[in-house]
């Protein structure tokens, strides 16, 4: 039984994160004990139509919402506090905690041979704005591409973007120290929107690429945001990719004449990608030192201090904290 607005709580947060597995229930055979996963919010069960076709990574064998209070397959939960009450799961990860208990449709097998904190990084974010940047849009050799919002997903679009060759990658973003950090990922150009003037951000960005990026991004989640990304796009083949999610739920406002015009736009979970297909490749680019995902890294703590991670985090302060359980 799914529970109600009321009984949402207590339940244990977390949905990035890489393990061991310290057992396997039954008819489990695609991990095993000892082995190096990551657990991943989006489900991959392998099997069902949308699983099987390259068209999307979207599984209707188990929705994201299933998971979100309790186990996919029937909806109860693992968890339980010292007085035998129910602890809810969330987003069929629930990371902060020594020992979770996750569905093997969302979990991932990676080598021992990429560390496990850089590992971690790959269970959402990070690999949901390289996904993006490779698979959703196909950023190609010479494109331009504009970002609207540089946390660690945008970041990560501008990363991805930089190992395609794209020639210009602008970043917009409030903060003017967002600009040095994105550099380390491949930005050339950064536009602070409190700095136009009279001129839009979609204006300057046309004048930068001599009509408006081939590939815009939207990762902060604000329609007014999504709409100037989506005017800030080049029109006969302009793409712009939405990552954030609308915090407001808010609708989106376009222009159809610009989608006559060649404009389009398309979103997605996690970039597109295929998490038990397509994540250990990013794995296997970064240990084949292809791809950056150390400069992501900009705090580590003990679990018992993951109340500092979240102060660095509503500060602005860290794109990716590290909280280790064993420090």
């Amino acid at each position: 039984m799914k529970p109600g607005p009321l009984s949402d709580f207590p339940r244990i947060f977390g949905h990035e994160a890489t393990g061991v597995v310290e057992s396997v229930g039954d008819h489990v055979e695609e991990v095993k004990e000892g082995e190096l996963v990551l657990p991943v919010f989006a489900p991959d069960c392998g099997e069902c139509r949308d699983c099987r076709s390259t068209k999307s990574n979207i599984c209707s064998k188990f929705s994201v919402s299933s998971g979100q209070f309790g186990m996919p397959r029937d909806g109860t939960s693992r968890f339980r506090d010292m007085k035998g009450e129910v602890l809810h799961h969330f987003l069929s990860v629930s990371s902060f905690t020594e020992y979770t208990v996750v569905d093997v449709a969302h979990m991932v097998k990676l080598s021992h041979g990429i560390p496990v904190d850089k590992a971690s990084l790959l269970s959402c974010g990070i690999s949901t704005g390289i996904g993006a940047s490779w698979k959703l849009a196909g950023v190609e050799e010479g494109s331009t591409v504009a970002i609207f919002g540089l946390g660690a997903v945008g970041l990560a679009v501008a990363e991805g973007a930089r190992l395609r060759g794209a020639s210009k990658i602008i970043g917009v973003d409030l903060n003017p120290e967002k600009f040095e950090l994105g550099i380390k990922f491949g930005l050339t150009d950064f536009v602070n929107p409190s700095t136009c003037g009279e001129k839009s951000v979609s204006q300057v960005i046309k004048e930068m690429t001599e009509g408006g990026a081939d590939y815009c991004f939207e990762c902060v989640g604000l329609a007014s945001l999504m709409t100037e990304a989506f005017r800030s796009s080049r029109e006969g083949w302009g793409k712009t990719v939405i990552l954030g999610v609308e915090m407001h739920g808010s609708p989106l406002s376009l222009n159809p004449y610009e989608l006559l015009r060649g404009k389009s736009v398309a979103g997605a979970l996690i970039g597109g990608l295929k998490p038990k297909s397509d994540i250990p490749l990013l794995a296997e680019k970064y240990i084949d030192k292809e791809l950056n995902l150390e400069q992501f890294i900009t705090h580590e703590v003990s679990f018992k201090d993951i109340n500092k991670a979240f102060e660095l985090l509503l500060g602005g302060k860290s794109l990716r904290c590290v909280i280790w359980m064993d420090k």
